[in-house]
């Protein structure tokens, strides 16, 4: 049987979070993700525009969380394969 403790559920609800917030600026921008934090990591995507730049700032954060979990997520997995072999 699996438990969940406090920092499963919290990470599980940020990787939501994330997620929700990556769709919106995907549907907004018709650019995927990955695509964009691959220009934005670049300094590829700054014409000067406030409001986008305060927009793309949120987007990255919200790619960057997002990455953060799934790499814990996958540690989680690997630790928990390593203390389940006999």
């Amino acid at each position: 049987m699996t438990t969940l403790t406090l920092s499963d559920t919290l990470r599980v609800d940020d990787l939501r979070v994330a997620e929700e917030g990556l769709h919106k600026f995907e549907r907004r921008y018709w650019i995927s993700s990955d695509d964009f934090f691959q220009l934005y990591s670049q300094g590829q995507l700054d014409d000067g525009d406030a409001e986008r730049v305060e927009e793309f700032a949120e987007w990255a954060g919200h790619y960057k969380l997002r990455q953060k979990r799934l790499a814990a997520e996958e540690l989680g997995k690997t630790l928990q394969a390593t203390n389940e072999t006999p």
